[in-house]
């Protein structure tokens, strides 16, 4: 059984604040000063470029483009996606990396499955599928065994902006959400819900505290 979540709702947040406020816990982390982390938020318009990009053969869009350390290619985030930035100490829970990639992508099927869809994963792919296509990736970074960077599930997104890259090296046709599935919006609130008690069960954390965006300021200051 894991020790205590906490998770933090940063709502719509700029993509180097995000960053930056993640580089932080990670070293808190590592010195034990917080517990395992959950950051849940929406970006503005930004495209990322993951280790694993071979070509900058890219349409890129006048919007900011940030060279990043998580294993993937290139993806797109804004409104309506829901991103999650995990700060996770596997070594403490005693799962390997790919252990974790797995219940990541647990946490999401259960997710969309409240939904009515059926997600199911593809191998060399991580992340979710469904019908053919990807509702969901999955990107980290890893610090001495503690995870950085973490998923993104297409919510409410405009799929346009996925044209403007090859997302994770697919064809753009290949990224849905769970809107285009439903051909109705949903309310990412409900799905941020769902995500944070399915993360808590998934991992076996014991116990989880919620915070807000502007509460984790006073934990910055441990």
């Amino acid at each position: 059984m894991a020790g205590k979540l906490l998770v933090v709702d940063l709502g719509l947040i700029g993509y180097r604040e995000a960053h930056n406020l993640q580089l932080k816990l990670v070293q808190l982390r590592s010195k034990g000063r917080v517990p395992d982390t959950l950051l849940l938020l929406e970006h503005d318009h930004v495209i990322t470029l993951g280790r694993r990009l071979r070509s900058m053969d890219l349409r890129l869009p006048n919007m900011p483009v940030y060279k990043v350390e998580r294993g993937g290619e290139a993806t797109y985030h804004g409104p309506g996606q829901l991103v999650g930035y995990t700060i996770i100490d596997l070594e403490e829970l005693g799962i390997s990396v790919w252990d974790y990639v797995w219940r990541i992508e647990e946490v999401l099927i259960r997710t969309i499955r409240k939904f009515g869809l059926n997600g199911y994963r593809v191998k060399k792919y991580p992340g979710v599928w469904v019908s053919g296509r990807k509702i969901a990736s999955i990107g980290l970074a890893l610090s001495h065994w503690i995870t950085y960077h973490g998923f993104a599930l297409n919510v409410n997104p405009d799929l346009r902006y996925f044209k403007l890259i090859k997302p994770c090296g697919l064809s753009p046709e290949l990224m849905t959400s769970i809107q285009r599935e439903l051909g109705r919006k949903v309310d990412l609130e409900k799905v941020k819900q769902l995500v944070a008690e399915n993360f808590k069960e998934v991992l076996g954390y014991h116990e989880s505290t919620k915070l807000s965006g502007h509460a984790i300021k006073n934990v910055l200051r441990v």
